[in-house]
């Protein structure tokens, strides 16, 4: 058996004269779909695979598709006569215009064996010239094949060579998807060996030394692997002694590494070919000189067989020394290896005479994380999930790393100056922690999220939040949360009903969570309260805005903070602030100008306008008029008037001042230091209950009932008291996994499924809403979009509250949160 070996990703050219056995090699070696034949795309043109008229339309399909799978990054091979050098040109240009590797497989087979197979099959007609003629091109080609752009090609003489071949795919150079890591990714190092022995000790690495005491390797006791990204020569005092030590752990299996633009340098200057001794690399070639003729081979070779980036962790991390763009993503050519070198310039020059870089990274959309090196940063920073690692060690700056998965930035300072830059190195401008910029949130972002990964935000859903976060919302310093939207459970199909718990059981045991908690849904306002020990905080709504004066404020929460502190969790959480998740009651407190200004206006003109309609047709049947059909419904839509004032009154009551007004708080979010998202629902609610018997006469208590999704009994008792709650005018209830946070078979978990109660829908959908036509156009509305903005939203509220209690700086939370208010503005129906 031969081996014939091919990359995973690359454009493979089937070439040899008609009758070889192209078609059947390709059945036999590759899928039907990674295929495409030049005779298929013929018959798709014509209807007729043999019409040579339509070979030109044929091929233009062949490219077409052939370009698109290149462009999904899928092997393609391309079963054609390929003898002609016009026509294999073509599919070199596009294996480079996709950046992939073109490889030839040459079936060139004795003449008479394919003048008789061809011969055999009673669609071939043409003569036995035009195989002859196609031999004679293909044996003209076999020996320019490498010169035409093929880097690779397999040629087989015989049928037994053709029966013998084995094609076997092997990972491209830079595919190390199977490398999980974690990864600790060191920026540029320019020759810095103390200070990158100072910043692996400082990561945790052991280093080991030879017997003159030099560092020749270091590795991690938890296993984790360093990843370089380039430029561990020139400038600095000892890039041999660098070179030995990230040589070492290369080969110890302890470090991976790509080239940067000064190794590809050293490369061409050790080989011996004329480069310009610029740029720090004359102190890197004499201190060489100090070193055997051997170890200068070992780093010629080492350096030169450095791949231009690697495809780490399933795709999801990218490591490159310039950075790289999606598109170039576990690609081989020579432009990606030059954009992962160099970069992309604009074609100008500063007035330091330095080439301007293009701003790859502001453009980037991809899936996958990139780092990178390259051009020196006074800080890291974070765009579009890209991260510069460079921060200037060899002008004074810092050596860098970034832990990965955790995203943990870990750096050690510079010992001095060693090389003077030609561009004066920017000194790290330390932002502010409390200050905000507006270009923090203008325009469309990408929030990297620890639960949900990256979280898009449209640049007018940015400006929308913009607008309502500056005129309305409280100080951001406070703001360091906002809740998310919640889904309702999927449609009922009960006739009467539009939710039913139910619905919102099946969708947690088709996700493999057994055990749910049933919450009593306050018909309220959503309110976040932080409370300070001492004194301060805030009180505010789910878009950000104070629900009372100040002085009101600063009085409710001195209620709240005594509660809190009677109840002892001040010590008991060790905290010095406290954020709650609560509803804040009447309705009407909040919502008193939307109650008079909409649902009671609809109310007032329903009850004067009906009643007297119903009158005036009942008099209209009393004369012998047929208004039967007319009054029955007028009569209805009555009812539903009086229902619809019934359903909103139960949720408002009088109010003065702080006078009337309750919380029921059900969530802990964060303190100092700590979330809460992985302790049960059961938890949360015992606070709340400690509070509300601290200050019964404030704080109002949240019934609940544990309900198990996988046993019809419990199920039904679960439905059973949702219609209790609903029957005495309540809204319904949240069903929510009751160990809080947690992932199901399909991906992330609903934090909460809200069911409402028939008459409560009534004040959102209209107070006819519930007769048969128009529940039954209410069954048709979609949730997707809902489901997807809560989960997102959820993602993004967790997100901040990390943020918060890890200390982070203000600008740092404020981002996510901003985002939740951005999203939303997005374009779903509010009364889901």
């Amino acid at each position: 058996m031969t081996d014939l070996v091919i990359p995973q990703l690359s454009l493979v050219a089937l070439i040899g004269a008609s009758g070889s056995g192209k078609s059947t090699f390709a059945g036999r070696h590759f899928g039907p779909y990674e295929v495409i034949s030049s005779d298929f795309c013929r018959g798709l043109v014509s209807g007729d695979e043999n019409d040579q008229a339509a070979t030109s339309d044929a091929f233009d399909v062949l490219y077409y598709i052939a370009g698109k799978r290149l462009a999904a990054g899928r092997l393609t091979v391309v079963d054609a006569t390929n003898v002609q050098p016009e026509a294999r040109r073509k599919l070199v240009e596009l294996a480079r215009a996709h950046d992939v590797l073109p490889v030839a497989i040459v079936l060139d087979l004795p003449e008479k064996l394919c003048l008789e197979r061809n011969a055999a099959r009673p669609d071939r007609t043409f003569g036995g010239h035009v195989v002859r003629r196609q031999r004679e091109q293909l044996r003209r080609s076999l020996r320019g094949l490498a010169r035409e752009g093929f880097r690779k090609t397999h040629v087989l003489r015989s049928a037994e060579e053709v029966d013998a071949a084995h094609v076997v795919r092997e990972r491209l150079l830079n595919d190390f998807r199977h490398e999980t890591g974690p990864f600790d990714v060191i920026g540029d190092v320019h020759g810095c060996r103390a200070e990158l022995e100072s910043l692996l000790d400082k990561l945790g690495y052991a280093i080991a030394r030879d017997g003159s005491g030099r560092a020749v390797d270091a590795a991690h006791p938890a296993g984790r692997k360093a990843v370089f990204v380039g430029d561990l020569v020139d400038r600095g005092p000892d890039s041999p002694g660098v070179l030995r030590l990230v040589m070492g752990m290369v080969a110890a299996g302890h470090a991976l590494a790509v080239p940067g633009n000064h190794e590809n340098k050293l490369v061409r200057a050790l080989s011996g070919r004329n480069v310009q001794v610029t740029h720090g690399l004359a102190e890197t070639l004499e201190q060489l000189a100090g070193e055997t003729g051997e170890f200068r081979k070992q780093v010629e070779v080492f350096a030169r067989d450095l791949v231009s980036h690697l495809v780490l962790d399933g795709g999801r991390l990218v490591v490159a020394h310039a950075g790289l763009p999606e598109a170039y993503h576990g690609r081989a050519s020579a432009r990606v290896r030059g954009f992962a070198l160099y970069g992309d310039t604009t074609g100008e020059t500063d007035e330091f005479g330095l080439p301007v870089r293009y701003p790859w990274a502001n453009d980037y959309r991809g899936a996958a994380t990139v780092l990178y090196g390259h051009t020196p940063v006074p800080a890291p920073e974070w765009v579009n999930n890209t991260l510069c690692l460079d921060t200037g060690c060899v002008f004074g700056g810092r050596l860098t790393a970034l832990r990965y998965p955790e995203k943990e930035v870990v750096s050690v300072d510079a010992e001095r100056v060693w090389y003077a830059p030609v561009k004066p190195f920017p000194a790290v401008a330390e932002r502010l922690p409390d200050v905000l910029d507006i270009t923090d949130v203008l325009g469309k972002r990408i929030v990297e999220t620890r639960h949900l990964g990256r979280v898009t935000v449209g640049e007018d859903n940015a400006a929308g939040a913009l607008e309502v976060m500056s005129r309305f919302a409280i100080d951001p310093g406070r703001l360091l949360y906002l809740p998310p939207t919640m889904a309702p459970c999927a449609t009922s199909a009960r006739p009467d009903r539009l939710e039913h718990p139910a619905e919102a059981f099946a969708a947690y045991r088709n996700d493999g969570v057994t055990e749910v908690i049933c919450e009593e849904k306050h018909m309220g306002s959503r309110a976040v309260a932080l409370v300070r020990r001492d004194e301060g905080g805030a009180l505010y709504t789910r878009t950000g805005r104070p629900f009372f004066a100040p002085a009101l404020t600063a009085s409710l929460l001195d209620r709240l903070r005594a509660a809190i502190a009677a109840a002892g969790l001040w010590d008991e959480l060790g905290t010095g602030w406290l954020l709650l998740d609560c509803e804040l009651l009447p309705w009407s407190a909040k919502a008193g100008e939307l109650l008079r200004g909409q649902y009671a206006a609809v109310g007032a003109a329903a009850r004067a306008a009906l009643p007297a309609a119903v009158a005036a047709l009942e008099t209209a049947r009393a004369a012998g008029l047929d208004v039967a059909a007319l009054l029955e419904r007028t009569s209805a839509r009555a009812d539903n008037a009086k229902a619809f004032t019934n359903a909103y009154r139960v949720y408002c009551w009088p109010t003065d001042g702080l006078e009337g007004v309750q919380l029921a708080p059900f969530q802990v979010l964060a303190s100092e230091g700590s979330t809460y998202h992985d302790r049960d629902h059961g938890w949360h609610l015992a606070i709340a209950d400690r509070l509300v018997e601290a200050a019964p006469e404030l704080i109002r208590t949240t019934r609940r009932l544990v309900v198990d999704t996988t046993d019809p009994q419990s199920t039904a008792a679960g439905a059973a008291w949702w219609e209790e709650l609903t029957a005495a005018g309540g809204e319904g209830m949240v069903v929510k996994p009751l160990a809080n946070l947690v992932r199901g078979r399909h991906g992330p978990v609903q934090p909460g499924i809200k069911v409402r109660g028939r008459e409560y829908l009534r004040i959102i959908y209209g107070p006819d809403y519930t007769e048969p036509a128009n529940l039954e156009r209410l069954r048709q509305r979609s949730l997707g979009r809902k489901r997807s903005l809560a989960l997102r939203e959820y993602a993004l509220g967790l997100e901040a509250l990390e943020r918060a209690a890890a200390g982070e700086p203000l600008w740092r939370i404020h981002e996510p949160v901003f985002a939740v208010l951005a999203l939303e503005s997005e374009p779903v129906d509010p009364r889901l």
